[in-house]
């Protein structure tokens, strides 16, 4: 059997028992390089044979799969944060179905919600915010279908977290700032969840020149929305008073 599994946003810790299992069991596991953390990979069996997918391509990807099974053997195919998203699972997982080979998911926990953590910030604030769109660039990856530009994205006010974006923070910030106003709450999180965890903060208008003076090039969420700084907010409905239970 072939398992996703989601290995979480960095930290080894944060990762689903039900993971950690399956790594534990598992005589073969492929990784995404640097971003799943090696405390994980030091739990597969001993003797597993253990490859690191960053450097190889689809085919490649699913030949160390294929064999696997046809050999009778479990394969642990980790994902950094949760392979429900920016994963590239979907390809992977097509290719198994065409081959005849039966796979798993098994959830994790995305970087976003390391970085909301981390922020110690709640996503969905009632009167505020109570949609959350995850989004990326197109900058050196696949090109975004129509409708999906952020400018379009942004007229929503929902809170918005992007992916894979910080290289272009100066270009992404100044189109949110068409739609949220350079005074817009900022943050972005790097490496969350881990012990060399950056934290930034700021405004559409400011966010780019902190980012460059930290140094911060990869391996970052950009969270943007007033949901970051709202103090004045009615309670929820979930706890009032006022709700029959």
């Amino acid at each position: 059997m072939i398992r996703f599994v989601g290995a979480g946003p960095g930290a080894a810790d944060l990762i689903t028992v039900r993971g950690q299992r399956v790594i534990e069991t598992s005589p073969v596991c492929l990784y995404a390089g640097s971003l799943v953390p090696a405390e994980l990979l030091a739990r597969c069996p001993e003797g597993a044979r253990i490859v690191d997918t960053a450097n190889l391509n689809l085919d490649q990807i699913l030949a160390e799969m294929i064999s696997a099974h046809e050999r009778g053997l479990d394969v642990a195919r980790l994902h950094s944060g949760d392979p429900s998203v920016f994963s590239a699972m979907a390809e992977q997982m097509r290719r198994l179905d065409a081959a005849g080979v039966p796979y798993e998911v098994v959830p994790g926990v995305p970087a976003f919600a390391a970085a909301a953590a981390s922020l110690r910030r709640e996503l969905t604030v009632p009167g505020v915010a109570q949609t959350i769109i995850l989004t990326r660039t197109s900058e050196r990856a696949t090109p975004m279908p129509e409708g999906e530009d952020l400018t379009t994205l942004g007229r929503s006010g929902a809170t918005m977290v992007l992916h894979l974006a910080v290289q272009r923070i100066k270009a992404v910030t100044a189109e949110l700032a068409e739609t949220h106003g350079r005074d817009c709450p900022v943050a972005v999180v790097a490496y969350a969840s881990r012990a060399d965890e950056v934290i930034i903060r700021g405004t559409l208008g400011d966010i780019p020149e902190k980012v460059q003076a930290a140094g911060i090039k990869r391996t970052a969420v950009i969270i943007v929305g007033q949901v970051l700084t709202a103090a004045q907010f009615p309670d929820s409905h979930l706890y009032s008073v006022a709700r029959a239970r």
